[in-house]
């Protein structure tokens, strides 16, 4: 597996754009690290080009005759490796050097054959689907890992995806609702993290009574009551308590499981949901999310420290992944009297990678434009990444928010 090459631009003209990514993309084809036979492509536009959609996935498949298989989705923004396109007509496409019969392009016009062994899956989905939630759950348990990765896609106008197999052109590969992606055989090596930005400020707690939306006891102790207590604020100063109750967000596991890790951090199955409403009548807090008893609860805080070292901690677990801890045979030899004649085991490198964020994160979450995008770059080097900006990410069988998903493909 070569090198995925990948181009972005920005223009008011779809086609002044697209020709400068072509641009990008044949020079770095003509490149002897870069793959120049791709066969899959991922491609991202914000929703500036949402009305020509059709047009500009025609215009690219001309251009790229090679290219048989294309997905992707829209965003209000889109992430590049080394920028953000937030509130302007911008589009980023990646060619995957992939061979064809390890991954499956699939839609709801055309769905993953049942007799298709899937490993994971990237995952694009309207999130005014119906019974999303549910979807998720069944997509992710035809694949072996259980595991997908992607997002909603957020758009202000049309909520276009991309998904074209082969010559299938029944409906141009420009679709509206539902789930489509990728799905990737066991043969292709991914890496995939997931990034909260949040740090818990309380201990963690286990609903033990709630009614739909509102948690009514934590600890067996009514809910109101141990929020206030943790948050050291009272009802009798509004002011005061509305202000903390605004920065202050809950962290939810599933009963039975910790959210938090042994560092203090989030772990990677917690849902960070809002806190929507106090109910002083019946002691409840109101929280953005379908509660049940047993599940764990933290009050948890998301701020720009706290966003970039977790963001930096995931990229640093997906290096060491790549990078065994084992010293070269050269350094072994300069340290020991007795030359080892074995070769050393080889690391991984990063092919590409697909990058999904929420869009109330972006750059000014981290502290100036386009620093979420640097962070990473810095963390995991010049490497091919694309990516959008989602109403709701989608990691493992789960759907999530204020999350990034970062994903890597890998070679030897």
């Amino acid at each position: 597996m070569k090198i995925f090459p990948f181009g972005h631009a920005t223009h008011p003209q779809w086609r002044m754009a697209a020709g400068l990514v072509l641009a990008q993309l044949r020079a770095q084809m003509s490149l002897p690290d870069y793959a120049n036979q791709p066969r899959l492509a991922l491609l991202y536009i914000t929703d500036h080009y949402a009305s020509q959609a059709q047009a500009l996935l025609a215009h690219l498949r001309e251009e790229l005759p090679l290219v048989r298989d294309w997905a992707g989705t829209t965003g209000v923004g889109i992430a590049v490796n080394n920028a953000e396109y937030f509130d302007e007509p911008a589009m980023a496409v990646m060619l995957c050097d992939l061979p064809p019969e390890h991954y499956r392009v699939f839609s709801g016009a055309a769905p993953l054959p049942a007799s298709w062994a899937a490993d994971a899956a990237l995952v694009h989905a309207d999130p005014t689907t119906p019974d999303l939630a549910e979807l998720v759950v069944e997509m992710a348990a035809r694949t072996q890992q259980g595991y997908l990765f992607g997002g909603l896609t957020s758009s202000r106008t049309r909520s276009v995806q991309f998904a074209l197999s082969g010559g299938d052109t029944a409906h141009g590969g420009v679709l509206d609702g539902g789930l489509s992606g990728v799905a990737f055989g066991p043969v292709v090596g991914l890496l995939s993290r997931v990034t909260q930005g949040c740090y818990p400020i309380t201990p963690e707690r286990e609903i033990t009574k709630a009614d739909q939306h509102l948690a009514l006891q934590l600890d067996g102790q009514p809910a109101l009551d141990v929020m206030l207590a943790d948050l050291d604020i009272s009802l009798s100063e509004p002011q005061k308590a509305i202000a903390a109750v605004r920065s202050t967000l809950v962290g939810l596991s599933p009963a039975g499981q910790s959210g938090v890790g042994r560092t203090g951090h989030l772990g990677s199955d917690v849902r960070v949901r809002h806190i929507i409403g106090l109910d002083p009548s019946r002691q409840g807090v109101a929280i953005a999310e379908h509660l049940q008893p047993g599940m764990r609860l933290s009050f948890v805080r998301r701020d720009v420290q706290a966003a970039r070292a977790d963001l930096v901690r995931v990229c640093a677990e997906i290096r060491e992944e790549l990078e065994p801890e084992t010293l070269s045979i050269e350094a072994i030899n300069a340290l020991s009297d007795d030359p080892v004649p074995t070769a050393p085991q080889p690391g991984k490198r990063i092919a590409g990678a697909v990058y999904v964020s929420c869009t109330g994160r972006g750059g000014p979450h981290f502290g100036g434009p386009s620093a979420e995008m640097q962070i990473i770059r810095h963390a995991l080097g010049d490497v091919p990444l694309v990516g959008f900006f989602a109403a709701g990410e989608i990691a493992r069988n789960q759907l999530y928010g204020y999350t990034g998903v970062l994903t890597v493909f890998t070679t030897d």
